[in-house]
């Protein structure tokens, strides 16, 4: 059994938790999330089976869509609607202030991640530090992250924002509301997430865990598993000539003629879709010399 499932994640568990109930369900060892989605968070969690999870990192790189209601005038300190209030205030921006704020918060943008993150921090995760109650400088931890597009969908005065964001991978949406509302100077925190997209996966074609679990005991699984070269056809395809099959399995490179190949576009050190007697056998990575093209696998499926 390889390939990803588009799952559902519901509030209140854990990408983790989603991965074990998975794993016993569908009782296959090799499986993992594609990046994490906060445990209080629902939507677009792709999940990666059998050999597939050799993919997971190409997905965890692709850019995201979420939609999120930011409540102004209070931060908390897990910057969410379940952490303990640290400050709070009724002075209330226009919604004046509040577009023009959000437009500031487009293109590239500086974030520090939350305390309660499961970045390490010299061998341990964040939140482990947050629970023990100390306070660390974090700001070495700062990274860009590169917001597309940030637009508000409804304003609830006084203190209600309901946004969409698509953004990079790495994203925090609890910090860019807490950044939101310093900036507004009252202050904010994440009443609620919902991830609408990761890269081709959408919300309108992912299952809830019941779903595949119902598909599952009609053995039909296969209409919800996505095959492993469907995952990942944003890349372009390469079909090499069947001698070949034997160096590529083995990890070793082969040089073709570009010509040959027919290919419209090729970057340089760009990963590509290789096949090889009419299979998918993985992802490989190109290098281009003038007329010849020489290909490495860099993820055997095989």
């Amino acid at each position: 059994m390889d390939g990803v499932i588009n799952v559902l994640k519901p509030p209140g568990m854990t990408s983790s938790d989603v991965v074990v109930y998975l794993r016993r369900l569908l009782k296959v060892k090799k499986v993992g999330h594609t990046g994490t989605l906060d445990p209080g968070a629902a939507g677009v969690l792709p999940v990666c089976i059998g050999k597939a999870t050799r993919l997971a990192s190409l997905i965890i790189d692709e850019d995201k869509v979420y939609r999120c209601e930011m409540i102004l005038g209070v931060e908390t300190d897990t910057l969410d609607s379940y952490g303990r209030v640290i400050s709070t205030s009724n002075d209330y921006p226009t919604f004046e202030d509040i577009k023009r704020v959000f437009e500031e918060f487009r293109g590239r943008v500086k974030q520090s991640p939350p305390m309660h993150s499961a970045i390490k921090y010299k061998g341990k995760k964040l939140y482990e530090y947050a629970r023990q109650g100390q306070e660390l400088d974090i700001s070495g931890l700062g990274r860009e992250v590169t917001i597309y597009r940030n637009t508000i969908l409804q304003y609830l005065p006084p203190n209600k924002v309901l946004f969409e964001v698509e953004c990079s991978k790495g994203t925090y949406i609890r910090s860019l509301c807490r950044d939101i509302g310093r900036r507004l100077g009252c202050g904010a925190y994440m009443g609620f997430l919902l991830r609408c997209r990761t890269g081709r996966y959408t919300i309108d074609d992912s299952y809830t865990l019941y779903e595949i679990e119902e598909h599952l005991l009609k053995g039909e699984l296969d209409k919800v598993i996505i095959s492993m070269d469907k995952a990942v056809e944003g890349f372009e395809r390469v079909d090499v000539p069947s001698m070949h099959y034997q160096k590529l399995i083995n990890g070793n490179p082969v040089k073709l003629a570009a010509r040959a190949l027919k290919l419209e576009k090729l970057d340089h050190q760009a990963p590509i879709r290789v096949y090889c007697r009419g299979q998918f056998i993985g992802i490989g990575m190109v290098k281009l010399e003038e007329d010849y093209i020489h290909i490495k696998m860099d993820k055997v499926l095989v």
